[in-house]
């Protein structure tokens, strides 16, 4: 680890008038930071700052200091969210991250990691290795041929699916970026991983209200049951009337290189029966545009398998 500043910034305008690194948890971060992946000449610990509690009145509004572990056992969180952070890490990691800085964690790619391997995401074009290398774990969707790696974030997959927004906040002042607009594809530029802006912090996370939501759940597929990270998994929420699906909203991660929202598998569920085979229909939309590499060819069927099975998981007692 490099020689760094730290300091503790007395009120969000202090935070904010220069770009800087935030630490809040630090189960990234430090991490990076020893590996030299990230080498900060400036890091703000934030932990002071305003930015906790959780509103439920009207939808949800988490405060992005929130610990991982607080929000996962709140009785007002809809079940996939509370399943998606319980399925994240270990007790001690969620007693410790933030919501804020789980949805900033940087991928997993076992390349990005390694400072001798070539990386386009940590040094612009040097080259992606994953693309014909060791590349089991990386995404089949959003991907291109500067970078293939997944995005980590569980809980925000299950924010894509329920269409939260982040507010930021930064020296200009605050604005509210829709979740599935603020993380960006690679495309040629896979340093650029979101629409935060230097000196913007995320200060919260708002969920609408959505009431049938409470009929949800996020499945999670991983090599181990263990603290893992996900191979493929789904956040599926339904709303069902007389054994026919009225709404849906579905979600994957551990497959894509952003938290991937599947329009097209709602629109298939809405109308249909509650039946496994409507279900496994609607799901072979979820593998569509899928680009397997070498080692990870197997993820399109498990994507379809993890879709399934978390629409079986909701539907179970009505069947």
């Amino acid at each position: 680890m490099r020689p760094f500043e730290l300091a503790t910034p007395g009120s969000l305008d202090a935070a904010t008038a220069e770009p800087a690194t935030y630490l809040a948890g630090g189960t990234t971060l430090v991490d990076l930071m020893k590996l030299n992946v990230l080498t900060p000449q400036r890091v703000l610990d934030i932990n002071e700052l305003p930015l906790r509690g959780l509103d439920s009145e009207d939808g949800l509004r988490i405060g992005a200091l929130e610990r991982m572990s607080d929000i996962a056992a709140h009785p007002d969180v809809y079940p996939m969210i509370s399943r998606a952070l319980l399925l994240s890490a270990s007790q001690q990691l969620r007693n410790m991250a933030s919501i804020g800085g789980n949805l900033l964690q940087r991928t997993r790619c076992t390349y990005f990691r390694d400072v001798a391997m070539p990386c386009n995401k940590r040094e612009p074009g040097s080259g992606c290795p994953a693309l014909v290398g060791a590349n089991r774990m990386h995404a089949v969707l959003g991907t291109s041929d500067s970078c293939a790696a997944t995005h980590a974030s569980d809980v925000a997959v299950a924010f894509t699916a329920l269409d939260a927004e982040v507010r930021l906040l930064g020296s200009e002042g605050s604005r509210t970026v829709p979740l599935a607009e603020f993380y960006r594809l690679p495309g040629d530029t896979p340093e650029v991983e979101n629409d935060l802006r230097p000196g913007e912090l995320i200060t919260e996370v708002v969920v609408p209200r959505l009431d049938w939501a409470a009929n949800s759940t996020y499945v999670k597929v991983r090599d181990r049951q263990s603290y893992e990270f996900a191979l493929s998994s789904a956040a599926v929420a339904l709303d069902v009337r007389d054994d026919r699906i009225a709404d849906s909203r579905v979600a994957v991660g551990g497959v894509a290189t952003v938290p991937w929202r599947l329009h097209a598998v709602e629109e298939a569920l809405r109308g249909a029966p509650v039946a496994e085979e409507s279900f496994e229909r609607a799901a072979d939309a979820a593998v569509a545009g899928a680009r397997t590499r070498g080692a990870n060819g197997f993820k399109p069927a498990l994507l379809k398998r993890t879709v399934v099975r978390a629409l079986l998981e909701l539907t179970e007692g009505s069947r």
